[in-house]
């Protein structure tokens, strides 16, 4: 394919994209809103977003291993349209429990469209070339967080939280009209098609049950007891009955032999970190603008803007330079490195922090996450064969929303733990009755929610450097230049097919009778 094809393709794929990313972000900065109206709780503000991610990361291998064996283009195309159902129903839904399903179909949706996108770029593109249209996607990243929170704030303040959901159906409409036109693939039809359900339902249980325990640990029954061992027990059987399940599976969910090679691995326990960070810290960043700082749900959106630039800068940066050098590791340390500083600077903040130091902490943070998330499933792509290239790439998106979705559950307890212990210290200290109608009650609340973030970027800063070790660690293998490994490549897809350093193929295709795809003839 051309540089110009490739662009046309990428427009549909990025649009579908941008509807999933544009109604995460979009309801970020309503849900303290729409949690009030619907009368729930703030455990219900975490699992608003928790059933989304859980959604997401247990559908994503579903996906990725449907889309090696089926045609990707009607995947996607499915994929959307369980998104806009999910979103409709969302914009309509009568109370939290409604909105909780609705929240899991988008997360299916969701699930289907993170997985896809990249696997079709997988398909089209050679991993040297693969970071310039990495860049790109950071840039609707980018794009789509920066104008996601402002827009939702818009909407919340003037027409209504509800078209926070509805909002994104037009332009999944068109992204369906997008990639109907641009995108052509051919589907290698095979006669025995097996999925692993059984293995796809011990997963998905496995980590509920394991979300559940961490999101009522510490309220409804304490970390060390007999409930905590009961949902641990449950959880960890489930998914050692998984991996069971997964070794004599036909087509297996999440394919063991590509997630025990040691970059899949490293490349997998990176992303669990990351996403504990990312996705945990960032969900309650709007909370702590809106309830301990006093803006509007709009000026919450506008504050985060910051952390959306950095990560949009080096995602295009080190896209364009990984692609220009055909080195990547340097990159992807060096985002793992401003990570932890950046969360460790936000560790400190609290209710009286200059909002121009938060931004500053928040814009580090975001710069290292762009250098770390889709390098990483480069590095992944770069060792497996085109035909693992949606198992592969889904199994690490799954472990990274996996992470971020006990990570939203886990620092949300965390906050909720350490607010309550707050307030009970401020009234009794001030003599204040627990009034909610009370200013000086209510003072003493929203003090305490910006004295507890701290916290929970505490936490953070640790899992950042639990990434920083795994990334270290990665095998600096060079980019191939050719869409597939080459024929003689070992199987076990850990050791690349025979390159240069540089990452230019060697002469020994030739002597298969082989030609790879050459970069520069596509271009």
């Amino acid at each position: 394919m051309t540089h110009r094809e490739i662009l046309e393709v990428m427009a549909g794929l990025l649009a579908a994209l941008f509807t999933a990313l544009l109604s995460t972000t979009v309801v970020s900065t309503a849900l303290p809103k729409i949690i009030d109206d619907l009368g729930a709780s703030t455990t219900a503000f975490s699992w608003v977003i928790t059933t989304a991610l859980l959604a997401n990361a247990a559908s994503t291998p579903i996906w990725g291993k449907l889309a090696d064996l089926f045609n990707k283009k009607v995947l996607v195309q499915s994929a959307i349209v369980i998104f806009v159902a999910g979103s409709i129903l969302a914009g309509a839904t009568p109370n939290v429990e409604v909105l909780m399903v609705a929240r899991v179909i988008q997360g299916i949706g969701m699930g289907g469209l993170t997985a896809l996108v990249v696997a079709i770029i997988g398909s089209i593109v050679p991993p040297r070339e693969r970071g310039r249209y990495s860049g790109y996607m950071g840039a609707v990243m980018g794009v789509s967080m920066a104008g996601g929170p402002i827009l939702g704030g818009v909407i919340t303040d003037h027409i209504g939280w509800r078209w926070c959901f509805y909002v994104s159906v037009p332009l999944a409409v068109a992204a369906l009209i997008l990639i109907q036109r641009t995108l052509h693939l051919q589907t290698a039809r095979k006669d025995t098609v097996s999925i692993d359900w059984l293995g796809a339902l011990l997963l998905t249980s496995g980590v509920s049950i394991l979300l559940i325990w961490v999101s009522f640990a510490g309220k409804n029954y304490g970390w060390v007891s007999t409930s905590s061992a009961v949902y641990l027990a449950a959880g960890i059987l489930l998914l050692v009955a998984t991996v069971l399940v997964e070794l004599r599976a036909k087509d297996p969910i999440i394919p063991l032999q590509i997630i025990t090679q040691r970059t899949t691995g490293l490349a997998i326990i990176a992303s669990i970190a990351v996403g504990v960070g990312m996705f945990g810290a960032m969900s309650f960043l709007g909370l702590y603008f809106q309830n301990s700082r006093g803006y509007s749900p709009t000026m919450a959106g506008v504050l985060t803007i910051p952390m959306v630039v950095g990560m949009l800068l080096s995602s295009i940066a080190s896209g364009q330079l990984i692609t220009r050098f055909g080195k990547w590791k340097r990159f992807v340390v060096g985002g793992a490195v401003i990570l932890v500083i950046g969360f460790a600077l936000l560790s400190t903040i609290d209710h009286l922090t200059p909002i121009w130091q938060v931004q500053l902490y928040i814009a580090i943070m975001g710069f290292g996450i762009g250098a770390l998330m889709q390098n990483l499933v480069l590095a992944v792509q770069n060792t497996v064969r085109v035909q693992d290239i949606g198992a592969a790439s889904s199994s690490v998106a799954f472990f990274r929303t996996f992470g971020g979705a006990i990570g939203v559950s886990a620092l949300g307890a965390v906050l909720t733990s350490r607010v309550t212990d707050l307030v009970k210290q401020g009234a009794i200290e001030q003599r204040v009755l627990p009034d909610p109608h009370s200013p000086a009650f209510r003072a003493i609340t929203n003090a305490a929610f910006g004295d507890a973030t701290g916290r929970i970027f505490l936490v953070s800063m640790f899992c950042a450097i639990v990434t920083l070790i795994a990334v270290a660690f990665l095998p600096n293998k060079p980019l191939r230049t050719t869409i597939d490994m080459e024929p003689n490549a070992t199987a076990n897809g850990d050791q690349q097919a025979a390159t240069t350093e540089s990452g230019a193929p060697a002469t020994s295709d030739d002597a298969a009778g082989k030609t790879p795809v050459d970069i520069g003839k596509a271009h």
